[in-house]
């Protein structure tokens, strides 16, 4: 019985979406579905310009996964571009920050995730300040 699939980090609720060719109903296309975890590598390596290590480090998973994960969803977007098909985001194996915190004292960034039970924190687990506030804005440039 295989290891069941590890959630990959994403900072946002995703949210399902379609792209298609102008001018062709959807119900007479074909449909390649990206996960949006899969969305969340391109989104990192090509967008942000990360390297595999700093986007795995931000998902959550190792460099091989991340790779394999960006690999794929570069054929499917490649494949949906090029042969006219429908670009369906949804599903996946995802968890997604319940809140993100920020301390003013290092600057350090983290997450905590939905289910964790845990509060606002009382210290940075980095330097120990008591100097942590809520982010207000979802994008991290550091994960826990």
């Amino acid at each position: 019985m295989p290891r069941p699939r590890k959630r990959r980090r994403l900072p946002r609720k995703p949210h399902p979406s379609i792209f298609k060719p102008v001018g062709v109903p959807l119900d007479s296309l074909e449909r390649v579905t990206l996960l949006h975890e899969e969305l969340e590598a391109i989104r990192l390596a090509d967008l942000e310009g990360l390297h595999q290590q700093d986007g795995a480090n931000q998902m959550g998973v190792s460099r091989s996964t991340f790779q394999r994960m960006l690999k794929e969803a570069r054929r499917k977007v490649t494949r949906a571009l090029v042969k006219g098909l429908a670009l369906h985001v949804e599903g996946g194996t995802f968890r997604v920050a319940a809140a993100q915190w920020h301390c003013a004292n290092c600057g350090y960034d983290w997450d905590l995730v939905h289910g964790s039970g845990r509060r606002q924190p009382e210290m940075c687990p980095t330097c120990g300040s008591q100097a942590v506030r809520e982010r207000p804005d979802m994008e991290r440039r550091h994960l826990e």
